[in-house]
Order: C-alpha cells, then sequence, then structure tokens
C-alpha cells in the first residue's frame, strides 16, 4: 500500500538511482558542448566502478576510491581526447572503442586484485560512501527522503557549479563559443584545442564519479553487469536536457524515478513478469526521449573534428 512512508522511500530511491546518471551526463553533456561527442562515458564508468570499488575496499577509506573512481575515467577521457582532438578521427568510432576496451580491461585487472574474481569483495557498511543526515531525522518518510549518499549532494552542488560556469564565467562562454563556432573562436586567440581536451577529460572524470558511485554507494560491489546501460542513458539524458545542466538533471531525475518505481513493484503482489518490470525504466527514457528529441539542438560543431589547418 501507497503510504507516505513508502512515497518518501519512492523519492529517496529516485535521487539515489539519478545519481550515477546524472554524474556521467553532467561530463557528457561538457564535453559536447565544447564540439566533442563523448559515446564512452558507459566504458568510462565501468572502469571508474572498478576502480573506485578496489581502491575503496583496500584503502577502507570510500573518497580515496571515489577520486580513484574519477582519475580512472579521466585516464579514458584523455584517451579519446588524444583521438577525437589532436589527430581528429571519428569520435563515435573512437567511443565505441573504448566502451568495448574499458569493460574488458575492469575485467582484467578485476581478476588481477581479487585472485581471479570478476567480482570485487562487499565494501563493508562503515567503508561506503557515507549517509548524510543519517540519525538526525526521525520521522521516516523524511529520513527515506534526506538521508541520502553523500554523493546525491554533492551531484546536485555540480549541477549548480556548472551552470554557473557555463552562463556566468568567461570560461564557459568560451567553452560554448568552441562548441558552436571553433574556426571564430580561434580566430579571438581561443585555443580549441585546449578547451575540448580539458572538456573531454572532465567527461571523462565525471563519468569515472558516476561509476564510483555506484560501487562505492548504490551498492557495494563491483560486477561486469553494475553499470548495465547508464552511460548511455545519460547521453539520453543529455540529449532530452537539452545539453543543459537543469535539463540533465530532469532527464536523470525521471530516470531514478522509473527505476523506483520498479523496484517498488518488484515488492508489491502485481502480476507481472520481472523481466518486464526490469525494462521499465529503459522504455521509459526512450518513449521520453522521442517524444521531446525534436526540441532538442545540439551545439553547431558537436561531433564535428577540428584542426587549425581548417581556418582560411
Amino acid at each position: 500500500m501507497l503510504n507516505l512512508t513508502v512515497l518518501g522511500l519512492i523519492i529517496g530511491n529516485t535521487l539515489s538511482n539519478a545519481t550515477p546518471v546524472l554524474f556521467t551526463g553532467l561530463g557528457g553533456m561538457i564535453s559536447e558542448k565544447s564540439g566533442v561527442v563523448n559515446i564512452g562515458l558507459e566504458g568510462m564508468m565501468t572502469i571508474g566502478a572498478l576502480i573506485g570499488a578496489t581502491v575503496g575496499y583496500y584503502t577502507k577509506n570510500p573518497w580515496i576510491g571515489f577520486l580513484a573512481g574519477g582519475l580512472a575515467g579521466m585516464f579514458f577521457g584523455l584517451i579519446h581526447a588524444i583521438v577525437s582532438v589532436t589527430f581528429a578521427g571519428d569520435q563515435t568510432i573512437s567511443g565505441i572503442a573504448i566502451n568495448t576496451l574499458a569493460p574488458g580491461l575492469a575485467l582484467f585487472l578485476s581478476r588481477i586484485f581479487f585472485d581471479g574474481a570478476t567480482q570485487t569483495p562487499s565494501i563493508a557498511l562503515e567503508d561506503k560512501i557515507p549517509r548524510l543526515f543519517d540519525g538526525l531525522i526521525t520521522n521516516q518518510a523524511l529520513k527515506n527522503i534526506f538521508s541520502q549518499y553523500a554523493t546525491v549532494y554533492i551531484v546536485l552542488v555540480f549541477v549548480i557549479l556548472i551552470y554557473i560556469f557555463l552562463n556566468k564565467t568567461k570560461w564557459g562562454l568560451r567553452l560554448v563559443a568552441v562548441g558552436e563556432h571553433p574556426k571564430a573562436a580561434e580566430t579571438l586567440d581561443i585555443s580549441v584545442g585546449r578547451i575540448r581536451y580539458l572538456a573531454v577529460m572532465f567527461s571523462g572524470f565525471m563519468a569515472g564519479l558516476g561509476g564510483a558511485s555506484m560501487s562505492l554507494a548504490v551498492v557495494s560491489v563491483f560486477s561486469p553487469t553494475l553499470i548495465a546501460g547508464q552511460g548511455y542513458i545519460a547521453l539520453v539524458c543529455v540529449i532530452f536536457g537539452n545539453w543543459r545542466p537543469q535539463g540533465v538533471l530532469v532527464g536523470s531525475l525521471f530516470f531514478g524515478l522509473t527505476q523506483a518505481i520498479a523496484t517498488y513493484l518488484t515488492g508489491t503482489a502485481i502480476t507481472i513478469p520481472m523481466e518486464f518490470i526490469s525494462m521499465i525504466p529503459y522504455i521509459s527514457i526512450l518513449v521520453f526521449l522521442m517524444i521531446f528529441n525534436k526540441k532538442s539542438h545540439a551545439p553547431s560543431a558537436s561531433g564535428k573534428p577540428y584542426l587549425t589547418e581548417d581556418i582560411q
């Protein structure tokens, strides 16, 4: 029966489920704002989840693991930047290659770190990323909503900071200029290559944080199926959100809500096969994208390789 406590649980699960996708989506949005499409977010999330869980498990410090996961994602962001920016390679193919390479490397490293196992040992509750306000709220419904992992609040701060960066700072305006008119930006002594490198590496860092937030907060273990397409969902949220941080937030929350509803339905007496319930979040976000896709407008230079020699 749906009551205030259950409703609070659904809202809380929505926030928790949306966090990894939101981290990753914000990074993907920044990359595309600079003109580089990063389809490799799925792979960057996966390697971030593995490194985050591994470092967190051995150091017993979730924050070191969280940062390590971000840096692992950034490393693959650097690879993507080298291919896409320095060599003006096909950005889609580079991203697909990363989505193949990074998960494979994650399994290989997991076997090395954990005696042949493809799944890391469970991280102890006290070694996971902590919940804020845990024990401070007595009302169960409010506790379900606000007693969230710290990563939930961190990513919401990122939404605000990125919004300010893009709309209120000269560096953000330069990033937008590079993604819209790189030739014009170059004539104003704006380094297109440097900005794109930083943007793509940042997208990898954020995807790595998204993966680490899965293995260090949402769940307490890395497994080969942990990410399960959420990097691609993050790309959908970028498109749905019209390449704006607040739009990515709404898209991520919608995905988190559908996941929370699917989880709730599994605990009810409703006679729907589990396979169909598991499909609800992914089908819903695709339908949502089809409805709002016509209103989305990508940066003009998104996906188009650019070299200084292109200036005429």
